[in-house]
């Protein structure tokens, strides 16, 4: 099943890290770079290792270091390839080439988790299809916030909207997953849930979050309904009856791109 929602937590509160993992998020992500000031870096970055050692294989924890062009981002790689700690994920802020994702499986080896490039730079966007298609990365985060800064733009749709259709057409050639910059106004309900409804129609595979509120929207609007899921199965036992040839199901033709937006269906599917 792929990942509808991911909550971040500051690496700079160790306490939050249970509640976060309590809130229903499907993978929680700690994170040492933009929530963690300065002067805590250091402190922060043995207490979320130190956390994340004691857990166990199954828990859905990553965690998100700091740039790979920064001391910090140095001192996140090399701390966690000498720790214990085996996070679910890896979240690479300020990626801007492909390169960047080789140093990091050359440094952690098959300690390597899944890696998580975030795009959020002109140049980076320029570079996309091949930090998707990269060895090792298992979906890419959109950096909205640092991505409009960069450009001189606002967050609105239209200044964002090619920026996101090139990722989603990047990711789905390489075939991994998508997510969106999280909402940052945690009170605006109405603007969580439309909006991911939008990245969503884009090709977008979930959402980052902020806040625990938010998770519970955006895994309702990336998980299909029931009928969704109904539907999907009689599309494929339709398929399945007719030996893999072209069929006829409710009047309608049922051929290859069909049949994979049912298997997609049902592989965002809980209990697919």
């Amino acid at each position: 099943m792929s990942i509808r929602s991911l909550l971040f937590v500051p690496g700079a509160r160790p306490e939050r890290f249970d509640k976060a993992m309590a809130a229903g998020a499907d993978r929680v992500c700690i994170d040492l770079e933009d929530a963690v000031p300065p002067d805590q870096k250091a402190a922060a970055r043995a207490a979320t290792l130190d956390w994340l050692a004691a857990q166990p294989p199954s828990a859905a924890v990553g965690v998100r270091i700091n740039g790979l062009g920064t001391v910090e981002g140095l001192r996140d790689l090399v701390a966690l390839a000498e720790s214990e700690a085996r996070p679910a994920l890896l979240m690479l802020p300020k990626t801007g080439h492909a390169e960047e994702i080789r140093i990091v499986r050359s440094v952690l080896g098959d300690a390597a988790p899944p890696l998580w490039p975030i795009v959020e730079s002109a140049g980076a966007l320029r570079a996309a299809w091949d930090i998707a298609a990269a060895p090792g990365v298992q979906g890419v985060l959109f950096g909205g916030a640092d991505y409009s800064a960069d450009l001189g733009v606002t967050l609105d749709w239209e200044p964002l909207f090619l920026a996101r259709s090139t990722l989603a057409a990047a990711c789905a050639n390489a075939g991994i997953e998508l997510l969106e910059v999280p909402h940052i106004d945690v009170k605006d309900e109405a603007g969580l849930d439309a909006g991911t409804r939008r990245v969503k129609a884009l090709g977008f595979s979930g959402r980052a979050c902020i806040h625990p509120s938010q998770v519970a929207t955006v895994n309702q609007v990336f998980s299909p309904t029931e009928a969704e899921i109904a539907q999907a199965r009689r599309v494929l036992e339709a398929f399945d009856a007719a030996g893999g040839a072209a069929a006829l199901l409710d009047g309608k033709l049922i051929e290859a791109p069909v049949i994979r937006s049912a298997q997609r269906v049902l592989a965002r599917a809980p209990l697919a």
